[in-house]
């Protein structure tokens, strides 16, 4: 009877939400998911925009822990009395941008989705500005590519990208970048003036399609993990890796080109004017609606 009632006890105690808090199900959200439907153009925007919100960058540590304590509370069953569910999805979201998935840790700044946007409106501003002569030319697009192997570095998975592999894609797109950017600008020279303004786009096509291949050359060898309805891993696909990484590659050029080949017109015509004679506009302008909008597309299109 004594052994009955102590098991009854374990089991209430373990039922019982501590003082000051109340179930996570009572909210009625799940964090598992997006908050928004992803079946849909708008839903995947939605979802794109906020994750690589730009204000994120901006949040101090203690703003950082505290959503991060909110969705560990969550993820434990249970949270503080009055959150709210636009609360929960807003720490979720903050928490999302700052730490990596896998481990926890927190992110470089410079490598979270949410520095995407100035940072890339930047670089793109400074190789379409700066393209004339070699030593910019070297400069920014070793800026470029140096970023790129930050992001890719921070937004790593640790069990399948080695910092050997990505020592070895850093280089080769570098040197794939810079080599091809100076070759086209060279040929640009018997070419009218505009020419010359898209050597940039042309050049980061060049480095995605040698880059992304050499970051998971192990997925073309050994296949991408199959896994079922209920997520669990029952084989892995080479056919799936042939198909999926030319659409990474075609996902990461779509995303690129919009600033890059619309950019030089908006430029040669804000330059004309006396009070638009700033080069970078036209690039952050294009830049920040390209970003995120066309990986909202992309992953539309292929979904």
């Amino acid at each position: 009877m004594e052994a009955k009632k102590d098991a009854a006890s374990t089991v209430n105690a373990s039922a019982v939400v501590t003082e000051g808090m109340v179930a996570a199900s009572s909210l009625g959200v799940d964090l598992s998911k997006p908050r928004w439907s992803q079946e849909t153009y708008a839903g995947r925007a939605t979802h794109f925009i906020t994750i690589t919100n730009p204000l994120n960058v901006l949040a101090t540590n203690r703003q950082l822990e505290k959503a991060r304590s909110l969705v560990k509370h969550y993820e434990a069953g249970q949270v503080p009395k009055g959150t709210t569910p636009d609360q929960m999805w807003a720490a979720k979201h903050l928490y999302d941008s700052a730490y990596h998935p896998d481990t926890g840790e927190k992110m470089i700044i410079f490598g979270r989705m949410s520095a995407q946007v100035p940072c890339n409106m930047a670089i793109t501003g400074a190789m379409l500005t700066f393209y004339k002569t070699t030593p910019a030319t070297i400069f920014w697009q070793w800026t470029n590519q140096t970023f790129n192997a930050l992001v890719n570095y921070t937004n790593r998975n640790g069990d399948s990208m080695s910092t050997q592999k990505l020592a070895t894609a850093y280089c080769a797109a570098t040197g794939t970048a810079t080599a091809t950017a100076l070759l086209f600008n060279y040929l640009s020279k018997r070419t009218p003036p505009m020419a010359a303004r898209f050597v940039p786009a042309v050049a980061v096509c060049a480095a995605n399609s040698v880059n992304i291949p050499l970051m998971r050359v192990d997925e073309l060898q050994e296949g991408i993990e199959v896994v079922n309805d209920k997520g669990d891993v029952v084989g892995h696909s080479k056919v799936a890796a042939t198909k999926a990484i030319p659409q990474v590659i075609t996902a990461r050029i779509a995303m690129a080109m919009p600033p890059m080949l619309t950019a030089p017109f908006l430029m040669q015509f804000l330059e004309k004017k006396a009070f638009l004679k700033v080069q970078y506009l036209s690039s952050y302008i294009c830049n920040g609606l390209s970003w995120p909008l066309f990986p909202a597309l992309c992953y539309y299109v292929w979904s």
